[in-house]
């Protein structure tokens, strides 16, 4: 029952959050950020909230300052908004996983096409030669 409760008070912390970034936050270091998730600690006390900058000119850490000096006013209006008694410290989290999935991407896509071209070459009619090695100058690790 208290698990339901902190997950229904994490998706209105990351919507109302994200509606007072975009809105209110008026440090250029910021610009336009995406929250990804909100983590509340079992006490309540502190959330940690991750994001991604979206089409930012600045390097996250930068977007991490502007969004952890903005964090008092961002934690008066949460409180305000979501009627909480005691509204959690924020801390700002540099999400990262849309950069791996970005990689991890990236080297399927690498994959495909040197298997595509490995399919296409005359020498691909010889199936009794066995799998070939992977070039040197691919990010994927040999086996």
């Amino acid at each position: 029952m208290a698990q339901a409760r902190n997950q229904r008070i994490e998706s209105e912390i990351q919507r109302v959050l994200a509606a007072l970034i975009a809105r209110e936050v008026k440090d250029p270091r910021v610009g336009n950020v995406t929250i990804t998730a909100v983590s509340m600690a079992a006490d309540k006390a502190t959330a940690k909230i991750f994001f991604t900058p979206f089409a930012s000119l600045n390097p996250p850490e930068q977007v991490r300052e502007g969004l952890t000096r903005a964090a008092g006013f961002l934690r008066g209006e949460l409180g305000r908004r979501l009627q909480l008694r005691h509204a959690p410290r924020l801390e700002f989290v540099f999400d990262d996983s849309a950069v791996g999935a970005e990689r991890l991407s990236s080297l399927i896509e690498k994959a495909v096409a040197r298997d595509r071209a490995h399919a296409a070459s005359p020498a691909a009619g010889d199936a009794a030669a066995g799998p070939s090695e992977p070039a040197a100058d691919t990010d994927i690790p040999p086996r």
